[in-house]
């Protein structure tokens, strides 16, 4: 049976959380309001101060979404109650990001600057000129936005030089040498 998909989810005070037909669920925190339809075969529940998910059967598909589903209400949880953030590094001779109003200006050594407007529900915010810290409570729109940020210019490996996450390692390359 789905280790993860037996686990219930407590839910801290504060939170609230509900199932409406089709498995819509709606989670209500400190932070925000999350919905999200949920696959209908499984069976969700609100017991307790806690969420128990079930499988109606064995077979391959179900268990798969027996795991999906309990982590995806997880995710909700965690969502309103601390939000999600992630870190973006800005390396390079010239490469820097500024801040105006919404929008996210990027210069990395392109003949224009890349502007990107924030979407809604999501919060930019830079710390010097090189760092980006991108917040909000669904984790899935963070981490595309951040990922999208990134596809800007990403990483070479020879110098390091584009947009990186914080925590991502770079594996560097030896350049070529001349003929003897």
């Amino acid at each position: 049976m789905s280790r993860i998909g037996r686990m219930p989810i407590a839910i801290p005070a504060g939170v609230t959380v509900e199932v409406a037909e089709n498995n819509k669920v709606t989670v209500k925190g400190p932070k925000g309001i999350l919905e999200r339809v949920l696959p209908s075969e499984m069976e969700i529940k609100v017991e307790d101060n806690q969420v128990v998910v079930s499988r109606p059967n064995d077979l391959k598909k179900m268990r798969s979404l027996h795991g999906l589903t309990r982590t995806l209400i997880n995710n909700m949880v965690i969502g309103v109650t601390e939000g999600y953030e992630k870190v973006l590094e800005i390396n390079g001779v010239g490469y820097r990001g500024q801040k105006q109003g919404k929008k996210l200006i990027l210069s990395l050594g392109y003949s224009h600057p890349v502007e990107m407007e924030d979407p809604e529900g999501i919060e930019t915010v830079m710390d010097g000129t090189n760092k980006i810290t991108v917040k909000g409570i669904d984790k899935e729109k963070v981490g595309q936005y951040a990922a999208e940020i990134r596809a800007t210019r990403s990483p070479e490996p020879y110098k390091g030089k584009g947009v990186k996450y914080a925590d991502e390692v770079i594996r560097r390359k030896v350049g070529k040498t001349g003929k003897k």
